[in-house]
């Protein structure tokens, strides 16, 4: 486990070194805010004043952003994924089968969110919390920084003679989330992350605690569209799994975000896509997928901005 955390350590030092100094070279405030869609003419904002949209979600793919719900709003998101492409004509490229998540997130206070979600794969239940400790701000804070922690329970039928505890069924993440707006157009997201399993089934090798880095990034090539990556390498990591790398557009209708993406992970919460997916691209194991976010006002301070 040391040797992992030193290996998470080197990996993230050069990295906020180098976001910390493109800060320096330029930054400034995106103008556009999901609920407006007439903002030609709002004024540039002043120094010290929050970064607003460094992504246009809280998820970019599966991967959570730095994002964190108004206080007041709700966030129903449905996401799909199919099954590859590579299964031909007879699965009509993959679109024939799909496994889905279903979930609900809030915005309790400002800066802090939780979420509930229910995934096909494996009949799991899950459930996160994500604080925001730093915003970025216009000429002085140059990272937006939120610690998340997320747990998922798995309630697939098993075999009896296994005799699976509740507590083999649990899984649980911790992550930081380190971002940097470098540009009105361009983020960038580190997330170093760790995934205990209580018990491993399905796979060989690996270890009870795991250790990953997310690499994401987005450009934004108008004011409504922008593409994505998002790349998430196992430092420890599970016989015949892959590191988790998809690509994709946010499309931002205003109250809705539309996300259409390729990936090689079939599932969606955090230890099923970092260090379940079996899926490698060499293979042309590639699914298309898609999450549609729609953001509601269920109280009197609800906000849709980020």
């Amino acid at each position: 486990m040391l040797n992992s955390v030193k290996r998470v350590l080197v990996i993230l030092c050069p990295l906020l070194i180098a976001l910390s100094g493109s800060y320096a070279q330029q930054q400034t405030v995106d103008l556009f805010k999901i609920q407006d869609s007439t903002n030609a003419s709002l004024p540039v904002s002043n120094k010290g004043e929050p970064v607003i949209n460094t992504f246009y979600s809280t998820r970019l793919v599966n991967g959570q952003t730095v994002e964190i719900l108004g206080p007041g709003s709700m966030d129903f998101r449905i996401n799909h994924r199919f099954a590859p492409i590579n299964t031909g004509i007879y699965n009509f490229f993959g679109l024939d089968v799909a496994t889905m998540r279903l979930s609900f997130d809030f915005g309790i206070a400002k800066n802090l969110m939780v979420g509930i979600g229910r995934s096909t794969t494996n009949k799991e239940y899950d459930g996160f919390i994500k604080y925001r400790i730093m915003h970025q701000k216009e000429g002085s804070v140059p990272l937006s920084i939120s610690l998340l922690g997320a747990m998922a329970y798995r309630t697939i039928d098993m075999d009896s003679s296994l005799k699976v505890t509740g507590a083999d069924r649990t899984y649980l993440n911790a992550a930081v989330l380190i971002a940097s707006k470098l540009s009105s157009h361009t983020s960038l997201q580190i997330s170093p992350t760790y995934t205990r399993y209580n018990r491993i089934m399905n796979f060989t090798g690996g270890d009870f605690d795991m250790f990953s880095i997310g690499f994401l990034a987005r450009q934004r090539i108008s004011k409504r569209v922008s593409i994505n990556a998002e790349y998430f390498v196992q430092l420890t990591k599970f016989d015949n799994t892959y590191n988790s790398l998809s690509f994709g557009v946010d499309i931002n209708t205003g109250g809705h975000v539309f996300q259409l993406h390729i990936t090689n992970a079939t599932g969606m919460n955090e230890h099923t896509f970092i260090h379940e997916t079996t899926g490698s691209w060499a293979n042309g194991d590639i699914r298309f997928g898609f999450n549609l976010s729609r953001i509601f006002k269920i109280g009197k301070q609800a906000k849709t901005s980020y």
